[in-house]
């Protein structure tokens, strides 16, 4: 008998199925006629070719949702059901502030007038240096627009790096291999990526390198084409790094580099090449300048606070 087998490994089922598996349930009452076989993640369909075949359109018309929309509610299971040719973009309103729906649904979006000066900034350049003090959202919002570019597949992958320095601390005390030292640098990313990706299908992207984080030293030599590229802490990097990073750029690329300029860690005082970028390049055309305050801070109401108490003290 004619079966089609669906391979669910990016999909967290518990999400998708619901709790006690209603939503599967909902299926198997609306195509009666298939034998339908969920083992791991390998999902069966059993049955006549042309059921098969209207079970997969709206099957996908499914999984298209949940990728969009980061859920999917036994309400969207039975429109799309109901429907034939269901098309989730027209049928649901979507915030056109809106970058990405993240896991759960989580809506992430511009919050501050800054963030939306950053959101505009990129569709407009293809350079763009992001500049405030901490909290007020310069990487995540970089990596939303990342992760929404890729979707969108404006772009082929994404390139998160930082430069491996921190606050006086080296990586050689660092207990483990290479990658065991530096997983902790790049943790803000992973931590930003993990809101607005389903764990399977992060993990999966950086398996096949479609995302790829990696300390700034590893950008050199390369051309970085067809990427959404974040340079991120970008305040720790010297002038020949910065350098050697901007000039990285391939033909079709995106760079957003972000940084805080009160929280330099260089050792020997050496000068940070996102300062000296931000002057010297600030009157090219395709690159864009936006700076963030502490009216964008999104941390706990404190964390402005702290930074105030902070320049009382400069």
């Amino acid at each position: 008998m004619p079966e089609k087998i669906i391979n669910l490994e990016l999909v967290d089922q518990l999400d998708f199925f619901g709790i006690n598996e209603t939503n599967f349930q909902l299926l198997k009452k609306s195509f009666p006629k298939l034998k339908l076989v969920l083992r791991g993640s390998l999902f069966k369909v059993i049955g006549d070719p042309d059921e098969i075949e209207t079970f997969e359109t709206k099957f996908n018309a499914m999984l298209k949702h949940y990728e969009v929309f980061g859920k999917i509610t036994e309400s969207d299971f039975l429109g799309i059901l109901e429907n034939n040719g269901f098309d989730y973009t027209e049928q649901k309103e979507v915030s056109k502030d809106v970058l990405v729906y993240g896991r759960n649904g989580l809506i992430i979006k511009p919050l501050t007038k800054n963030q939306k000066k950053l959101v505009e900034a990129i569709e407009k350049n293809d350079m763009v240096f992001a500049i405030g003090p901490a909290g007020t959202g310069k990487t995540y919002t970089a990596v939303a627009l990342a992760v929404k570019a890729l979707k969108a597949k404006s772009v082929k992958r994404i390139i998160l790096t930082r430069p491996a320095v921190e606050a006086g601390e080296n990586l050689g005390f660092l207990p483990g291999n290479l990658k065991d030292k530096l997983d902790p640098y790049l943790q803000p990313l992973y931590d930003a990526l993990r809101d607005m990706l389903p764990s399977a299908k992060l993990l999966t992207l950086i398996e096949e390198g479609t995302i790829e984080i990696a300390p700034l030293a590893f950008m050199r030599g390369r051309t970085l084409d067809n990427s959404f590229v974040i340079l991120d802490e970008a305040q720790n990097a010297t002038i020949p790094q910065m350098k050697m990073f901007l000039t990285r750029m391939g033909k079709v690329a995106k760079f957003i580099i972000t940084g805080d300029i009160t929280q330099i860690d260089l050792p020997n005082r050496q000068p940070s090449g996102l300062i000296h970028a931000a002057i010297i390049l600030k009157n090219i055309e395709g690159i864009d300048l936006v700076e963030l305050d502490e009216t964008d801070v999104v941390r706990h109401k404190l964390v402005i606070k702290i930074l105030n108490a902070y320049k009382v003290q400069e």
